[in-house]
């Protein structure tokens, strides 16, 4: 069973949610919460596997809530979807730096939504190639950006450094493959290393990671 703890200070988007996860066999939702800090303490009470985080809440907002959680060496088996109103909010960058996995604008399909939970429940990140090319696009112009070189790096071979800028950029581990002449097995356990290295969490945080180093152009 997936256990989901809901966290949106508006009532009927938690009672939407509440509802629509609660209809699958597969799913329960553990608790919600209405502001920032009622979600780090559920989620703490709770240990849920997945935390869906509104961004904008009173007392803390969902960016540091989501850094709270990603911080907290008990709750290394929960992950942060975070829910925007558009999908290059501004905050989305920094909610993925801080440790979410993912992030779903709240216009999303019922049946997307529930997909996207138990995707983030097994493991993966919920950043498609596309997004990830979108994301990194809009927050790369940005004039005041600053490289901070993951203290890790220096571990990766060239070729794991080459591949963590690939990701970087959006590519899917078939399009890495392709473009450097590699099996997809190939590319795949490169992406893996890299990933191990670099104690990233998941695919989201690998293309944090890269952005910050400098890896990607």
């Amino acid at each position: 069973m997936i256990s989901v703890v809901i966290a949106d200070d508006q009532d009927l988007v938690r009672i939407g949610l509440r509802t629509l996860l609660s209809s699958e066999d597969d799913l329960t939702v553990a608790a919600e919460a209405a502001d920032g800090l009622t979600a780090v303490d559920l989620t703490r009470a709770h240990h849920p596997d997945v935390v869906l985080m509104d961004v904008r809440m009173p007392g803390i907002d969902g960016i540091e809530a989501t850094r709270r959680i990603a911080a907290d060496p008990t709750l290394t088996g929960t992950r942060v979807i975070v829910l925007t109103t558009f999908e290059l909010d501004a905050y989305v960058f920094d909610a993925l730096r801080h440790g979410a996995s993912g992030f779903l604008t709240k216009d999303t399909r019922p049946a997307e939504l529930i997909r996207a939970v138990r995707l983030v429940a097994a493991g993966e990140a919920l950043l498609s190639p596309s997004v990830t090319r979108r994301v990194v696009r809009e927050f790369a112009s940005r004039p005041a950006r600053v490289l901070r070189p993951h203290p890790r790096l220096g571990t990766l071979t060239d070729r794991e450094r080459e591949i963590a800028g690939l990701v970087g950029e959006g590519l899917s581990n078939d399009e890495i493959a392709a473009r450097l002449r590699l099996s997809p097995a190939t590319a795949r356990t490169h992406v893996s290393r890299a990933m191990v290295k670099l104690a990233a969490r998941d695919r989201a945080q690998l293309v944090v990671f890269a952005y910050q180093s400098g890896l990607v152009d």
